[in-house]
C-alpha cells in the first residue's frame, strides 16, 4: 500500500515537481494526495493541478496566529489521511508543536551539506567560504532550523568559476534526485531513527574518494 503524502509549498514548487514525477511511476511506494500553499500566488499550485493533484491555499495571513494556521493545516492533512509531509520550498517557520506532532514524518530539503550553511543564501556562503564540495541534504525536521536526522545527501565539486547562480542550478538538479530517493526510503519503511541519527536499511554506500581539484601533475 502506497504512503500518502502531503506537500507544502510557497513558490514555484520545483522539488514538488520532482516528487510528482517520481510518484507517477506505479511502482513508486508513495503518492501525493494533497498540495498546500500558504501563498495564493504560488506557481506550484497550477503545476499540481495540471498533474491532477488537489491543490489548496491556506493563506497564513488569514489566521490570527501561527498556531491557528498550523492547526488548520494539520486538520487538512489528517483529513486527507496523510502519512508523510514533504516541505518543498515552504517558507514558513514551523512551531515546535507542529514539528512534534509530525515527528519523523515531516521531511525537508536544504541546499547545502548540513550541518554546514543552515539558513538562507547557502550558495553565496559556500563560495565565500571557499569549500571544494557543496550539495544538498534531505532530513527529518526538528524544531531547530535546518536540523534533524539526515536521510540523503548529494554532493558536487565546486568549479573555480562558479557563481551563486551556476552553483545553485547544479545543486537544484541534485535536489531533484535526492528528494524522491529520501521519500522512497521513508515510504518503504527503510528508515530507523536512533537518537538524532537516521539509519537506512537495505542501501549501499559508494566506496570512493574524490579530490577537488583533481588531475594535477607535479612541477
Amino acid at each position: 500500500m502506497s504512503a500518502r503524502v502531503g506537500v507544502l509549498i510557497s513558490g514555484r514548487g520545483s522539488n514538488m515537481e520532482a516528487l510528482i514525477n517520481a510518484c507517477a511511476d506505479p511502482a513508486f511506494p508513495a503518492r501525493i494526495v494533497t498540495v498546500v500553499s500558504n501563498r495564493p500566488d504560488a506557481a506550484g499550485l497550477d503545476k499540481a493541478r495540471q498533474a491532477d493533484i488537489p491543490a489548496h491555499v491556506f493563506d497564513h495571513k488569514a489566521f490570527p496566529g501561527r498556531e491557528a494556521f498550523e492547526a488548520a493545516l494539520t486538520g487538512h492533512l489528517e483529513a486527507q489521511g496523510v502519512d508523510l509531509v514533504c516541505l518543498a520550498g515552504f517558507m514558513r517557520l514551523l512551531t515546535p508543536g507542529f514539528v512534534e506532532h509530525w515527528r519523523d514524518r515531516l521531511v525537508n530539503i536544504h541546499p547545502s551539506l548540513l550541518p554546514s550553511f543552515k539558513g538562507l543564501d547557502t550558495h553565496e556562503r559556500a563560495l565565500a567560504a571557499g569549500v571544494r564540495f557543496h550539495g544538498c541534504s534531505v532530513h527529518l525536521v526538528r524544531a531547530d532550523m535546518d536540523a534533524g536526522p539526515l536521510l540523503v545527501q548529494a554532493a558536487l565539486a565546486v568549479h573555480p568559476d562558479d557563481t551563486p547562480d551556476t552553483l545553485g542550478r547544479r545543486v537544484l538538479a541534485l535536489e531533484h534526485q535526492a528528494y524522491p530517493l529520501a521519500l522512497r526510503l521513508l515510504a518503504e519503511g527503510r528508515v530507523r531513527v536512533e537518537g538524532e541519527r537516521a539509519v537506512i536499511t537495505g542501501g549501499t554506500v559508494p566506496e570512493m574518494a574524490v579530490l577537488n581539484p583533481a588531475g594535477l601533475s607535479g612541477e
